[in-house]
């Protein structure tokens, strides 16, 4: 990819093309567009298509539904799937460095696992960690033709940061996954690789991934790449459904193709999220463009906006 412009600094936002985006995506989407955009930096996007095909079409149809609520980015939109070579020299990185090793658990050999004093529910306890080459080689066998995943040997328990919304945020880390047996590349070091490659200094997402951004700050430093704070972290209050439940497909009408059948156009949809921000009036027709000279991070509200299915029109 083209060297990116880090002289202006970049936010971006970052779907899994599982399917349309619904209310609580766009709202963060629209977050992350004007943290970006009202501090004069770029505002980037990122397809993480890592754990599936592609879908026929979900991500352009994510990219429209962007547009018609007047989200614009800079450049082309970046495909996770296309990240690879990156991603691996990142784990031969690590691997040189005696930080990697393979691991043959299953979700439930870690669960029937004793933990260690101390650790949080579902820790990973150091099966794999000190295994002999024997040892190794007897596990793989065994697991055969399951792969072993790849995993992190770590040094740090846990780790804070500082949040532009949150405030002081700790999360405990233990040994976990890089690298899937399937291959697939975990979350938190392709995540890390793609915005430091593409000059993202301000990450903007949904709360739910507060406790475990630590991982990924630890990954950061391991790897030489820029980290709080240098690298800005404001996580958002999620879009709940009614049952208190984060919003789902099953609370109805919750994506902007789903809302204009019920007669709520687009530009009501963008007018009703600038509301559940305090940035406009109930009701008021706003556009993106005049959302920015409104907006104040210190003014958004930390509590989850819950969203009842509106009755047809």
């Amino acid at each position: 990819m083209e060297s990116p412009d880090r002289t202006r600094g970049a936010g971006r936002y970052a779907p899994s093309p599982s399917g349309d985006l619904h209310l609580g995506n766009l709202r963060t989407a629209l977050l992350a567009w004007l943290f970006a955009r009202g501090s004069g930096r770029r505002f980037l996007v990122r397809i993480e298509d890592l754990d599936r095909a592609r879908d026929g079409g979900t991500g352009e149809r994510q990219l429209r539904d962007l547009e018609r609520l007047g989200i614009d980015w800079d450049g082309e939109p970046v495909l996770q799937s296309e990240r690879g070579a990156d991603h691996a020299a990142a784990i031969e990185r690590l691997d040189a460095a005696g930080l990697v090793y393979e691991c043959t658990c299953s979700r439930r050999d870690i669960l029937a696992a004793p933990s260690a004093p101390h650790a949080p529910p579902g820790a990973y306890p150091g099966t794999c960690r000190n295994r002999s080459e024997a040892e190794r080689r007897a596990a793989r066998e065994a697991i055969a033709p399951r792969r072993p995943a790849l995993r992190l040997r770590t040094e740090v328990a846990e780790l804070s940061y500082e949040d532009l919304l949150l405030g002081r945020v700790r999360g405990d880390i233990d040994d976990f996954v890089l690298r899937r047996g399937d291959g697939t590349v975990a979350y938190n070091l392709a995540v890390v690789v793609d915005d430091a490659a593409m000059g993202v200094d301000q990450i903007v997402r949904g709360d739910d991934l507060a406790s475990s951004t630590p991982r990924q700050i630890l990954l950061q430093r391991l790897l030489g790449l820029p980290s709080p704070p240098a690298l800005q972290y404001a996580h958002v209050p999620l879009v709940l459904g009614p049952s208190g439940a984060r919003l789902a497909k099953r609370d109805g009408a919750v994506t902007l193709a789903q809302l204009r059948d019920r007669g709520i156009g687009d530009a009501e949809v963008l007018g009703l999220l600038a509301a559940s921000l305090g940035l406009a009036a109930p009701g008021e027709r706003v556009t993106a463009e005049a959302l920015l000279a409104r907006f104040e991070p210190s003014r958004l509200p930390r509590e989850p906006w819950v969203w009842r299915d509106p009755e047809p029109r």
